[in-house]
């Protein structure tokens, strides 16, 4: 029995085919000394060996470098600093609107408790299902619900102030 020609030109034509997977890498320095990889030359860059590994996890560190002694990092060190007396001035503005908005939100709880303080007085003719009034009851729930969160807090916001 004879061999499948076809079977034997396959395993012929993969073994002498090139890899599909090679690419040239090329490692560059740019003026401040950095290396970085790329797979296009360019001005300054060196062919990589094909038995040089390369990584592509970038080893940078996620946080700002700490600076000398301080404690603050240099991100914090460059950011521009505010007197005090204009802090205090933005943290009195800051809790006069949220006293504002508190006030606000107190008097819409109020009303959205009387609100459904009157639904549940009411009982329609065609509500003899339990059920339907709660359907209809809900939406009023939802609302006290919501202003109490919304009051609860904007008060802890406030009681973070300085």
């Amino acid at each position: 029995m004879k061999p499948f020609p076809s079977l034997s030109m396959l395993v012929l034509s993969l073994a002498l085919t090139p890899s599909a997977a090679h690419a040239d890498v090329y490692k560059c320095k740019d003026e401040n000394g950095k290396v970085s990889y790329t797979n296009t030359r360019n001005k300054g860059c060196q062919p990589l060996g094909n038995d040089a590994s390369v990584s592509t996890v970038s080893l940078r560190s996620r946080q700002p470098a700490m600076s000398s002694g301080s404690g603050t990092t240099e991100a914090s060190a460059s950011f521009p600093r505010v007197s005090t007396g204009t802090q205090r001035e933005r943290d009195l503005t800051r809790r006069q609107v949220l006293e504002g908005e508190l006030n606000t939100e107190q008097s819409a709880l109020i009303e959205a408790r009387q609100a459904l303080a009157q639904q549940e007085a009411v009982r329609n003719g065609n509500e003899q299902n339990y059920q339907k009034v709660l359907e209809r009851l809900q939406p009023y729930k939802a609302e006290v619900e919501r202003r109490e969160r919304n009051v609860e807090a904007i008060s802890k916001e406030i009681s973070g102030l300085r």
